[in-house]
């Protein structure tokens, strides 16, 4: 309720904001505006940009070609994600990599780790080449990880809960000496010092858990969405806040355009604005008609810092060049319920009230007051939802890489059929006449609500299911769940929640 009731406000802003503007659009700037530089110090400030020389030269190579590799092996795709209550294939196409057992979930579609390598974990992964693509990232993320902290200490921001961070402390090195030379910190930040409590907080806001890749050849696209407010010209990512993310923390995007197929820069005389040969990223004060916007060329190499609040107090987006191009946007992903080590914890909470009579084995609940039953079934809504239908639903991609989810995925539906035991438990519990009446109707109550949500839920997912934006992979993967009977009927469903309320009427 809270996502749709954010989605709705998010969607009355740019109504307004857009009904505002009528047929005019707003100003931004690029680095050709003499007020670029001073535009970017005082609205823009907690965005750090690098240019590739600054990088060394061997972590490029691995990872380009870790980029490379990956698009060989057909291992990026398009994701079905849902806005406002309808189905989008993503323009770009996306891989997830990061730590195993972590996944991150933007616009209703979680996507899964294919997981680097990491001390403690049988990785198989599929050939030498994408063990080799993931051990980049991986050299990428350590690298993107130590480059955050120094740059957090250089410009001292201090974490606290009494102060929200509204400016920055002025370096001596400017913004434009940030585009133009080697570097955008100083050189020297040995001495910096930092109380052990800052520190502490500066790591937790800058170790990244994952990183996801995008890719997307523009010439390939038979439409892009033009920006709306500036005048930007072709998005290959609309105005967003990345979703999903420890608050406060900063979000490192490493960019690679294969500038070396054909695609020219074209000449500044004949331009105004930003050069539409060339990929930028597109930055705003969100909700703003007062600020003009920023858009920062994207080279090969180059990488771009978004620290504290930025993302929260700004939007960004990602406007198309000519070239295909592949970045690495690493973050410090919220998984606090996300992870395979949070739900398998819910699962066994849920099977605590699961009990097996030693003499028949037949099993029966333990507990059937409101709030135990109410919190298993949740769990067990939480399971098919978030985990099992949205694992299935993207089919097969991740064989392309390694089969390391497929036994943590098989214990999940495992742990799933159980607590379809202990849905038809409860059923044939509150049916008995023993039963305190008082009692029994405030179980099934609560019960039915849970139900009624999972009906809802499995409507959804069939017809998310049969969207002709989803893959021929998709749609098998619905398909499977169907002929093995993972998940009950629609009708079944409305049958028990139908039995439901006949009870209540007694």
């Amino acid at each position: 309720m809270k996502r749709r009731a954010g989605e709705r406000e998010k969607e009355l802003k740019k109504k307004r904001l857009l009904e505002e503007l009528g047929e005019n659009r707003l100003p931004y700037m690029t680095p050709a505006d003499d007020d670029f530089h001073q535009l970017w110090k005082t609205k823009y400030s907690k965005l750090i940009f690098r240019k590739s020389e600054t990088v060394p030269e061997e972590l490029h190579q691995m990872v380009q070609k870790g980029f490379l590799t990956l698009r060989e092996h057909d291992c990026f795709f398009q994701d079905l994600v849902r806005i406002k209550g309808k189905d989008f294939l993503t323009p770009v196409s996306r891989i997830l990599i990061g730590n195993p057992g972590c996944t991150y979930k933007y616009l209703n579609t979680r996507l899964f780790t294919v997981p680097w390598p990491t001390e403690g974990y049988d990785i198989k992964y599929c050939s030498p080449q994408i063990h080799d693509a993931c051990k980049a990232l991986i050299r990428l993320n350590d690298y993107l990880h130590i480059e955050a902290v120094k740059t957090l200490q250089g410009q001292n921001l201090c974490e606290t809960k009494e102060m929200k961070d509204t400016a920055v402390i002025d370096r001596e090195q400017s913004f434009a000496t940030s585009l133009t030379e080697r570097g955008s910190v100083s050189k020297d930040q040995s001495g910096v010092c930092v109380p052990e409590d800052d520190s502490v907080s500066l790591k937790n806001r800058t170790s990244y858990n994952l990183t996801l890749l995008n890719y997307m050849d523009p010439l390939q696209m038979l439409y892009l969405k033009q920006e709306p407010y500036f005048g930007m010209g072709n998005m290959a990512v609309s105005w967003h806040h990345d979703e999903n993310l420890v608050e406060r923390s900063t979000v490192a995007v490493y960019s690679y355009s294969c500038e070396d197929s054909g695609v020219g820069e074209s000449s500044e005389q004949e331009l105004k604005g930003r050069d539409p040969a060339v990929w930028h990223v597109g930055l705003k004060v969100a909700w703003d008609i007062e600020t003009p916007g920023l858009a920062i060329p994207l080279h090969q190499g180059d990488f771009y810092l978004m620290l504290d609040d930025l993302n929260m107090t700004h939007q960004h987006c990602v406007l198309a060049g000519l070239s295909p191009r592949f970045s690495s946007t690493h973050r410090v992903a919220d998984c606090s319920r996300g992870t395979l080590e949070y739900i398998f914890g819910q699962c066994e909470l849920a099977l605590q009230n699961l009990q097996t009579d030693s003499d028949s084995v037949a099993l029966s609940l333990k507990s059937l007051e409101a709030a135990v039953v109410k919190q298993v079934e949740e769990i067990h809504n939480e399971v098919e939802f978030e985990w099992l239908r949205q694992f299935w639903f993207q089919g097969k991609r991740y064989l392309k890489c390694t089969d390391w989810w497929l036994k943590p995925m098989a214990k999940l539906e495992e742990f799933w059929r159980k607590m379809e035991i202990m849905t038809s438990l409860v059923l044939s519990e509150v049916r008995k006449e023993q039963q305190i009446e008082e009692q029994r109707n405030e179980t099934i109550s609560c019960f039915l609500l849970v139900l009624k949500e999972r009906q809802r839920l499995r409507k959804e997912w069939t017809v998310r299911c049969s969207v002709p934006d989803a893959s021929q992979m998709q749609q098998r993967a619905c398909q499977k769940t169907r002929n093995q009977n993972v998940i009950p009927s629609g009708q079944m469903m409305m049958n028990v929640i139908c039995l439901c309320h006949m009870i209540l009427k007694k």
